[in-house]
């Protein structure tokens, strides 16, 4: 896990080495083990090293080999030791024990192909020396960052934007997104971020630049798609095989030359990957194996118990952070620093104290629960399309009776709540009246936000409805909070959930295999059943690392309203007499957006639009 950087001159200039070491040097804390750079006539890259697999000299980037392929490289391919011995197998001899070197052979080998052979997390860049070529990819669901941006006379890319800023002589919000964002619950765009002309790569995309023309193509080399053969599966099968993808998933993850943990919320993802994962770490290693909570100080939202349970039946060394208000305050500008882009809400303060829990605790990788909800239909939204299926396959009076059965074991499944969803994601239409009544305070309502429009018919069809989520809508934002809030301490954050076998898997098995008689999520329940107590099994309520939102926005509501009222981006968008007279009666998600808004314009002293 690294940071990554690159100065590519177009229009036969030259490369800028102190600007390519200024890049560099700015992400320090994404890799605080080393530094490198590699600069010709035509590329210059550079990198910054967290090591985690092979922790000598060897793993030292940006790395070359014979056939004049030079990488600059973050993340981690799990699945390098089956790669190599397949290479190994054609004759390639390898020098080092890193995953680095196996990409480079895998790209010799397979070409741009390779990257359909890897499991794992990364984005990074070749540069193929012999035939000026510039190859760049992000993994499947963009768990790794890659943001660029293109001048007249150079491309720049890196790991964080903060990289790409001096090539600006200030910074501009890009309206749309800043709009939206403030609009709907948009936290997150696929390829645009919240400054204008500085786009990222989407995941489960190349890149590649002809460096004798400057040509750019940008090619999708993953689509998620259903395994037909696996949508018949009963039960027990469904089971046994997504049981066998989880747990090969999460013994893969935890390859490491250094310590590994877990986050555990006490939810059933994270309790689920920390149980696995201390059985397997601790058979392995003959250590206990350690794991992070963040304890709410509100009761209503703190699952602090719940993970205490899990930690003593795994025999964890379990570590707890509980932030108060006063420390939510002093961490706060460090948060917005190390985001670089607006938040939609203040629960990523409890995530980026874990991280820093972490750092502090020796423990440099962190398993985590992200996807769980995405891949096994955790989200009561998913409940609809769940029924319209049951309606589908099995006719009116199975659909009744699932949905009578249902709120038995799920009080949130009832007939009145199901007709919200219903109505709320069938229509766009509905959602734009109900948004645009919510946030009348903006001068300029935007047009349906891709947001908000991406569930519009999906519903009725509920793989369409989690494929959307995973790539374009709910994940992406959520790996953007893990991966700054993990790297600004130095720490590896690794996804079980998002192992593309078990992802395809997971998709694939039928909806009742997830959804069963109103618990969701119903195939790891019974696969983790004999391993985690019952009460975290059975559940039938979820928080995940919230904070004690309340408090803290009361008891900072006198800050907030300064800065929003301070804010050049908030006049420029929004009727500042109408947020001033309705404040005490906004939502707190909007409240928040409008505060972390004016906080990312001050610490980025980004402006409104040109000449402003």
């Amino acid at each position: 896990m690294c940071g990554i950087a690159g100065y590519i001159p177009l229009k036969k200039n030259e490369v800028d080495a102190s600007r390519l070491k200024e890049m560099t040097n700015v992400i320090s804390h994404r890799g605080p083990d080393d530094e490198g750079f590699f600069i010709d006539e035509l590329v210059g890259l550079g990198h910054r090293r967290l090591s985690i697999i092979d922790l000598s000299k060897d793993g030292h980037q940006p790395m070359s080999n014979d056939d004049g392929l030079i990488i600059t490289y973050n993340g981690e391919v799990y699945n390098y030791i089956e790669l190599r011995e397949e290479l190994e197998k054609e004759g390639e001899i390898f020098k080092t024990k890193t995953d680095t070197e196996v990409i480079l052979a895998a790209y010799k080998k397979w070409g741009r192909d390779c990257v359909k052979k890897f499991n794992g997390m990364w984005a990074f860049a070749i540069y193929d020396s012999k035939n000026k070529i510039l190859f760049c990819s992000r993994d499947h669901y963009g768990i790794k960052p890659f943001y660029y941006t293109r001048k007249e006379n150079v491309f720049l890319f890196g790991s964080e934007i903060r990289q790409l800023l001096f090539s600006f002589e200030k910074p501009i919000m890009n309206e749309e997104v800043v709009r939206n964002f403030l609009f709907a619950s948009v936290n997150e765009s696929v390829d645009k971020t919240f400054f204008k002309n500085i786009v990222k790569l989407p995941g489960g995309h190349n890149l590649t630049i002809n460096l004798k023309t400057g040509k750019i193509e940008i090619e999708e080399y993953y689509s998620l798609e259903r395994d037909l053969a696996l949508s018949t599966l009963p039960m027990e099968e469904s089971i046994e095989k997504f049981g066998e993808d989880f747990l090969k998933s999460i013994k893969i993850r935890l390859r490491s030359d250094v310590v590994v943990g877990s986050c555990l919320s006490g939810g059933l993802d994270s309790s689920s990957v920390a149980s696995i994962a201390s059985n397997i770490y601790k058979t392995d290693s003959g250590r206990n194996f350690s794991a992070i909570t963040a304890v709410s100080e509100e009761v209503k939202n703190d699952e602090s118990g719940f993970a205490k349970i899990v930690a003593e039946n795994g025999e964890m060394n379990w570590i707890t952070v509980k932030p108060d208000y006063t420390t939510f305050k002093e961490h706060l500008p460090e948060i917005v620093k190390a985001q670089e882009e607006p938040f939609g809400s203040c629960s990523i303060v409890m995530q980026f104290l874990v991280m820093k829990s972490a750092k502090e605790n020796g423990i440099t990788v962190l398993l985590d629960g992200q996807g769980g909800d995405e891949t096994l239909l955790g989200y009561e939204r998913y409940y609809v399309g769940y029924l319209i299926g049951m309606f589908k396959k099995h006719g009116f009076f199975r659909g009744i009776s699932e949905l009578k059965i249902s709120n038995k074991n799920n009080a949130l499944f009832t007939p009145l709540t199901l007709l919200k969803y219903l109505i709320h994601f069938s229509s766009a239409r509905f959602r734009y009246i109900i948004y645009r009544k919510r946030h009348s305070y903006l001068k300029r309502m935007p047009e349906y936000p891709m947001g908000m429009r991406f569930s519009d018919g999906a519903i009725w069809d509920i793989f369409e409805m989690q494929k959307k989520e995973l790539m374009d809508y709910n994940l992406p934002k959520l790996l953007r909070f893990e991966d700054k809030n993990s790297m600004w301490y130095s720490i590896e954050a690794r996804l079980p959930f998002l192992d593309p076998d078990l992802v395809k898997t997971s998709l694939s098995i039928p909806e009742e295999s997830k959804i069963n008689e109103g618990w969701t999520k119903f195939v790891l329940r019974k696969f983790v059943n004999n391993i985690l107590p019952k009460e975290i099994t059975w559940r039938k309520n979820k928080f995940g690392f919230e904070a004690p939102e309340d408090t803290w926005i009361k008891k900072h509501s006198n800050e907030m309203i300064k800065s929003i009222e301070d804010s050049d981006i908030l006049r420029y968008l929004c009727k500042m007499d109408e947020i001033e007279k309705s404040y005490d009666s906004l939502e707190n998600e909007t409240k928040w957006k409008l505060y972390s808004v004016a906080l990312w314009e001050k610490e980025f002293n980004v402006q409104p639009g040109e000449g402003y």
